[in-house]
């Protein structure tokens, strides 16, 4: 990409960064497509009941496109999960009481 800081690498590393020691957050490495189902679709049912969510970044910085994908259990993760994780902060219970 034309500006410094706005590439695939970049944006990875920000993320990384931002998530590192997260209890519920990942971030996959760059561009990694050796576990996409077909060589092109990210399993929906990988982090079935989990609290998980899992960051990717798809970067063709020669075509100046960055492409970042969430995928969660959004029955897990979803709104509820996410109710009681935010009570537990209010709280100041540890993060993953109930979950």
């Amino acid at each position: 990409m034309s500006e410094a800081g706005r590439g695939g690498e970049a944006i990875q590393k920000c993320l990384e960064e931002r998530y590192a020691g997260s209890k519920f957050v990942s971030v996959r490495p760059l561009n990694k497509t050796d576990d996409l189902e077909r060589g092109a679709f990210l399993r929906p049912d990988t982090l079935n009941d989990t609290n998980k969510l899992e960051l990717s970044v798809f970067a063709a910085d020669d075509q100046g496109a960055v492409w970042l994908c969430a995928r969660l259990d959004n029955l897990g993760k979803g709104a509820s999960g996410a109710a009681v994780q935010n009570m537990n902060l209010a709280l100041g219970l540890p993060e993953d009481s109930g979950l």
